[in-house]
């Protein structure tokens, strides 16, 4: 099954090199890699070079057995600005806070020819961003958004290398094209049922878009004062992402502000026309389920529909049910795997001897600043969203006081993304907005 004969894979991940061996291996695609040449990528172009640029996909459980094995990477470009040739199809496997600068970054002729561009973890705008930007140069190149990337891939060693092992897969993800009809599309819905995993075609891109759970989650999780004191302040970490205060961030407050952030993205989805999203039936159907003798069928399927304080409730039983793993096997004490110890990571100091934060939360600012310039495009009223960004803003000030004799990565800057913003806002406007400001 081809998907056009050349494909680019932007990103030095681990994502990345899974992705290279899926287009090599399943596709039958001549397969190209580029990343950025920096001193965070050096171990990596050097592991690849000396193994001939061939990689290897090792997975941690049988059942994904399909996603391993080992690949020649045809063309191997280190720094983006020394991509050549002539692409069908480029990947974009890099975070969505770098895809402006990424698409500037690569010779503007590459496009040219280019037939689709595929964005592995975007947020909610990210395709109107990517479509904008390439006007110019490819206006008819059809850009596909999936909702994320298809599960849990890491580095085999400690250090970046030709060897990554993918740990987890989704069962389902969702998938929208500018195209509505889309043969590229078909085809990678025809591909994930042979790696096993299914893909919902939704009615647009910004659609799939919206169906990533840590647009809904992550923000309260992390831009709170619990998670954020944790992060930032010094010695190990004694704290987890989805545990109870105080062991962990989650109170009646923090599950507040997720039900009031879910709230307010379903009103900047209804003026978009997309369809809203039941929270609680995403969180257990599309991601983790817990039993039914914890949450009942009828209040899954019910909750749109019920009084706030009911669905907070319902959302703390969730939270509370998945504190161990509702469905492994207990040990001899009786003791389930403890699910929620997800250990809040450290701010800490990059390889360019820099202070730097963690991906959580550092990509998902970038995500919930994008969503508040939308809603401000809209006209939505976004006070949870808007509380969100300001005690995250707040606490980057603070730090940036406290350790004022330190260099800082770019990630503590208070930043608007005006550009990506009226990118994204004029697309929308063109396709959506009129018709509802009319």
């Amino acid at each position: 099954m081809k998907m056009g004969k050349r494909v680019l894979v932007i990103g030095t991940g681990p994502a990345s090199l899974q992705l290279c061996m899926i287009v090599k291996n399943h596709l039958g695609c001549e397969v190209g890699l580029a990343g950025r040449n920096s001193v965070r990528s050096e171990s990596f172009f050097k592991s690849l070079k000396m193994n001939g640029n061939q990689i290897r996909v090792s997975v941690q459980n049988h059942q994904n057995e399909r996603l391993q094995g080992e690949c020649l990477i045809d063309h191997v470009y280190r720094g983006l600005d020394t991509i050549r040739g002539e692409w069908d199809v480029v990947v974009l496997a890099v975070t969505t806070d770098a895809y402006l600068d990424v698409l500037h970054t690569i010779p503007r002729e590459v496009f040219k020819d280019v037939r689709s561009i595929v964005l592995v973890s975007p947020t909610f705008g990210s395709n109107s961003l990517v479509k904008h930007d390439l006007a110019d140069v490819q206006p008819e190149a059809e850009i596909i958004s999936f909702s994320t990337y298809l599960g849990d891939t890491r580095w085999m060693e400690r250090d970046p290398s030709h060897h990554i092992v993918t740990t987890a897969v989704k069962n389902k993800l969702y998938i929208g094209s500018t195209h509505r009809q889309s043969k590229t599309v078909q085809k990678l819905i025809s591909l994930g049922q042979e790696l096993g995993v299914e893909l919902v075609q939704t009615e647009s891109p910004l659609e799939a878009e919206t169906r990533n759970i840590s647009l809904y989650v992550h923000p309260p999780l992390f831009m709170n004062d619990v998670t954020l004191q944790e992060i930032f302040d010094a010695g190990p970490s004694m704290k987890y992402v989805y545990k109870l205060y105080p062991e962990g961030p989650i109170t009646q407050h923090l599950i507040r502000d997720m039900l009031a952030q879910w709230q307010e993205m379903m009103e900047i989805l209804k003026r978009v026309n997309i369809k809203p999203l039941n929270l609680l039936r995403f969180m257990t159907d599309d991601n983790y389920p817990v039993r039914l003798e914890s949450l009942s069928r009828s209040d899954i399927e019910e909750f749109e529909q019920l009084d706030s304080i009911h669905q907070e409730y319902l959302l703390y039983i969730r939270y509370t049910s998945l504190l161990i793993d509702p469905f492994s096997t207990p040990d001899e004490a009786g003791r389930y795997f403890d699910f929620s110890a997800v250990p809040i990571r450290k701010m800490y100091r990059n390889l360019e001897g820099e202070l730097d934060i963690p991906r959580m939360p550092k990509e998902d600012y970038y995500r919930i600043k994008i969503i508040q310039g939308i809603a401000r495009f809209l006209e939505v009223q976004s006070p949870t969203i808007d509380k969100l960004i300001r005690t995250y803003e707040d606490k980057l000030a603070e730090v940036a006081v406290v350790h004022h004799d330190q260099k800082f990565s770019e990630a503590f800057s208070i930043r608007s993304f005006e550009e990506d913003l009226t990118r994204i806002t004029s697309e929308m406007g063109k396709e959506w907005v009129t018709k509802f400001k009319s």
